[in-house]
């Protein structure tokens, strides 16, 4: 009746587990306590759980990332502690245990963390900036979350209910075998990654015909933001990169589930075979985190230097380069597989190659910033914190590009020191440093600024405390995912690298810290004008938060900088003379279902419990048949409605200007730099 799933699933084997499971189930009661104490149940399932507005989707994207983070980082920061008192002792944590902790950290951080973080961010930021009312499938984009969050659901589930894989969050066989992993980890590790990766796939496809077919009259390709420019890319890549994701989890449960050989070796497979289909997914991944950051960072230098983006058509055709690129260079993940040294030699130059378009960008924005009126707020701070540690990474990069230093440093904490170095500065303090330069834009009012600076300086240090040591450990023959050691020299790094991770853990709390002081203190810090940092582009015209529809009237683009130019040219807060009505998706309770039934068809595979299977397979398909027959999917907003909603925005304006330097005096006390409109 119920598959494999017996009461020795729960997690009495280990008291740090059992601990962790108390942890998770503790803190959704406390969730769920806290909106039954505040009555907002209704409000939750009506104005979110339900909405296909792309803003409220991209926000519960990002508070998923955070909640993943922090369950991401606490497996980080066990595995230091770990490896700093584990000395010629076994430490606190027994060898399984650490095992299923090191996968679940990549698979969450990766997944479950950086995944949404971006996905919501494109969601917020990318239809306001090209001008748009709505993304171009409302509906997919719900789906897309969905599956995604059934996807985490999962990976939380598995440390109540059973345990995570120990197979790495790569999944290679034959680890990931039913021979070496005949336990229920690496099925919950498959069914997330399955199922979180088609809606990724879905997010991919939404975004390119949203940017190439909803842009705004007049907004060409070449006068997109960079944003949108990297959200592009990154949407192409994720669109063609996923499905080989999908292929290999695929074959691996075959394997696992009827007992195929697609990555068997004595049945007749290619263990190898699995590695390539990973990679191919894998390295174009890399590049679906960062280029979404790299656009971040333009936004952010181009706004905080006050002026226009230096080079602004080498960026984009960087961009595209990097994307292309991307999927030319997945063998250099394992050099040490056997490859002639002529295919090593090919992999090897392409990804120094890859490394020049990422050069050109670091020489732009520092050429941007070159005579700037730079102003060091907190999403300018992550961006300089950025630009210096990653060069360090990159560079790390090149020399394991080369295919004899790789086999050297393969497996070290020497390439963990390499990936993290590309990830967090790379990708992780973009995500923040959006997240808080368009905080005001999605909630109404700003972050506290101070709590945001002190929370970059913990990320910063602890970050240079947490892997610079492990490039060192790299050099000195230390392999990654050592439970314990007996090697005396190691250990002053490690409880160096701790004290990092314990750094960072305190910049995590000032995360907290700063969202809870801003929601308390936010009647001094509203933005009632929409453009809090007078920025350049059109996502800065809407009010804050925007309207369901974002523009009343469709903008006429007829620059780069959108907005900075309606503003120059003395337009940019001109009433329209009428508005039309306006059709916009009505919400839907299918993608709140799909959610449910994907995360519960997960479950039961995970666990062979085929009634509960089929029966939640077959509900999935009448949600999707349901929605697909129902024609009454949108209402329309009257062009009264859209005007009382605009009057109410432009007396805001109005009241705001009193307080403020009006749009033209703005422009009198900050001169235009030279080569600018």
């Amino acid at each position: 009746m119920l598959g494999r799933l017996t009461v020795d699933a729960l997690p009495f084997y280990s008291w740090v587990a059992m601990s962790g499971a108390l942890v998770t189930v503790l803190g959704g009661l406390m969730v769920a306590a806290g909106l039954t104490w505040f009555r907002q149940w209704g409000n939750l399932w009506s104005e979110w759980l339900t909405s296909l507005d792309h803003k409220r989707i991209g926000i519960m994207y990002v508070a998923l990332a955070m909640v993943m983070l922090m369950r991401g980082f606490i497996d980080a920061i066990m595995m230091r502690s770990q490896q700093a008192v584990s000395l010629n002792s076994d430490g606190y944590l027994p060898p399984d245990h650490f095992d299923q902790i090191f996968s679940s950290h990549g698979t969450i951080m990766i997944f479950f963390m950086a995944m949404p973080f971006l996905t919501g961010l494109i969601n917020i930021v990318v239809p306001q900036q090209i001008g748009a009312r709505d993304v171009a499938f409302p509906f997919m984009n719900s789906v897309s979350l969905a599956l995604t969050a059934a996807g985490a659901g999962l990976v939380l589930v598995s440390l109540v209910i059973g345990k995570f894989s120990t197979a790495g969050w790569t999944g290679y066989p034959p680890y990931s075998g039913p021979e070496f992993s005949p336990g229920v980890g690496v099925d919950y590790w498959l069914w997330a990654v399955l199922i979180s990766g088609v809606g990724s796939t879905l997010t991919g496809i939404n975004f390119v015909v949203t940017i190439l077919k909803k842009r705004a009259p007049g907004m060409t390709l070449m006068r997109m933001p960079l944003f949108t420019w990297t959200a592009l890319c990154t949407s192409v890549l994720m669109t063609f990169a996923f499905p080989a994701l999908t292929v290999a989890a695929g074959l691996l449960a075959l394997d696992r589930l009827l007992g195929m050989h697609f990555f068997t070796n004595a049945g007749g497979g290619n263990m190898m075979n699995y590695v390539n289909l990973l990679w191919m997914w894998g390295h174009p991944e890399v590049y679906i985190l960062i280029l979404p950051a790299f656009g971040i960072y333009s936004e952010v230098v181009a706004t905080f230097s006050a002026k226009r983006l230096f080079g602004y058509t080498s960026l984009v055709y960087a961009t595209a380069s990097i994307a292309v690129l991307s999927f030319t260079v997945w063998l250099h993940h394992f050099f040490t597989m056997g490859s002639s040294a002529n295919v090593n030699a090919f992999f090897g130059i392409a990804t120094m190659i890859i490394a020049v378009p990422t050069g050109v960008k670091v020489f732009d924005w520092l050429l941007t910033m070159y005579r700037g009126r730079i102003e060091f707020r907190p999403p300018m701070l992550w961006t300089l914190g950025f630009i210096v540690t990653f060069v360090i990474g990159g560079m790390s990069g090149v020399l394991l590009a080369l295919p004899p230093a790789d086999y050297l440093m393969h497996n070290s904490t020497f390439l963990v020191a390499h990936f993290h170095n590309m990830l967090i500065p790379g990708a992780l303090f973009g995500y923040f440093a959006g997240y808080m330069y368009w905080f005001p834009k999605a909630f109404g009012f700003a972050l506290d600024e101070r709590w945001g600076v002190r929370s970059f300086w913990c990320w910063l240090i602890g970050f240079y405390l947490a892997f610079m040591p492990l490039y060192v450990l790299g050099f000195m023959g230390m392999p990654r995912r050592m439970e314990h050691y007996n090697i005396a020299l190691w250990q002053p790094y490690l409880i160096v690298a701790a004290l990092g991770a314990v750094l960072i853990l305190i910049g995590i709390i000032f995360l907290l810290v700063q969202l809870v002081v801003s929601v308390r203190q936010r009647q001094g810090s509203l933005d009632r004008t929409g453009d809090p940092w007078n920025g350049r582009t059109l996502e800065w015209l809407t009010s804050s938060p925007p309207a369901p529809y974002n523009f009343a009237v469709l903008p006429d683009v007829r620059d780069i900088d959108a907005f900075h130019d309606m503003k120059a040219r003395g337009v940019a807060y001109r009433k329209p003379d009428h508005y039309d009505d306006i059709d916009m998706p009505k919400n839907s309770a299918a993608g709140a279902f799909l959610c449910a039934f994907a995360f519960l068809l997960g479950f039961a595979m995970v666990w062979h419990i085929w009634w509960m299977a089929i029966l939640f397979a077959a509900a999935t398909g009448i949600v999707i048949v349901a929605r697909a027959c129902n024609d009454d999917a949108e209402y329309r907003l009257s062009a009264a409605d859209v005007a009382a909603i605009e009057d109410r925005r432009y007396q805001a304006l109005a009241n705001a200007a009193r307080m403020r330097p009006t749009t033209d005096q703005i422009f009198a006390n900050r001169p235009l730099q030279e080569g600018s409109t």
